[in-house]
């Protein structure tokens, strides 16, 4: 059963005070921190980069979710390995070769996800690709801005995820908040990113703990039903 991962997005938080943010998200008890990487090609911002991520990197403990929305992901491999991110996330949209891009990941040390945009369909992660990642990201907004609107409608991509490949590490991204957390968690998500949810909460720590029992609750849920239906 995977268990929930709560990933406070970095692009949310007080830039001009990245390592005492990142500090309080982990304080908070954050399990991961969500490294929002934008060129400005791939999606029409720009944000931070490895040099950026490096001088965080002495400041926390906390595992370095890196979602690299990016046009040439291969390019910036060994960059983000060597600035200290632990997850690296390339877009399927962004490469022709996503297995050879996977093993370039594994080599720099890294562990790999693979992300879906809104509009592509889960058909070009399923095979070979998502039996090599570490992680599926199905976004559930349009890649490139923070503060966007949930899509609910990406739902049936995750629970079809789940169902496919119950241990695989599957991230949800956009919108999540108190009022999405319960369709993400139940849908078969376990690892949550959430941007204004967490850092512009009253409690952060309540909101993190919240959204952690909802995600494991639902996903002993996801383990009792493939039990039984192995059983029969």
């Amino acid at each position: 059963m995977p268990l929930a991962k709560i990933s406070p997005s970095m692009l949310s938080s007080d830039f001009a005070n990245l390592a005492v943010e990142a500090k309080r998200m982990t304080k908070n008890g954050a399990d991961w921190l969500h490294l929002d990487v934008m060129d400005g090609h791939f999606v029409p911002n720009l944000t931070l980069g490895a040099p950026i991520i490096q001088a965080i990197r002495p400041h926390t403990e906390a595992y370095f979710d890196c979602h690299m929305m990016v046009s040439n992901p291969s390019q910036w491999v060994d960059d983000i390995a060597k600035a200290g991110g632990q997850m690296y996330t390339f877009h399927i949209e962004a490469t022709q070769d996503p297995v050879g891009l996977i093993k370039q990941i594994h080599d720099a040390g890294m562990q790999a996800g693979v992300a879906i945009k809104p509009g592509t369909s889960t058909d070009t992660v399923i095979g070979a690709v998502a039996e090599q990642v570490d992680m599926i990201l199905v976004m559930t907004v349009e890649p490139g801005f923070g503060g966007q609107r949930f899509m609910a409608q990406c739902m049936p991509k995750v629970t079809q995820l789940r169902e496919l490949y119950p241990l695989l590490d599957i991230e949800v991204d956009g919108g999540l908040a108190m009022d999405t957390i319960d369709v993400s968690a139940q849908a078969g998500a376990n690892v949550i990113v959430a941007g204004t949810g967490i850092f512009k909460a009253d409690d952060p720590a309540k909101v993190i703990s919240i959204f952690r029992n909802k995600v494991n609750e639902a996903q002993e849920q996801w383990s009792s039903t493939s039990a039984k239906a192995t059983l029969n």
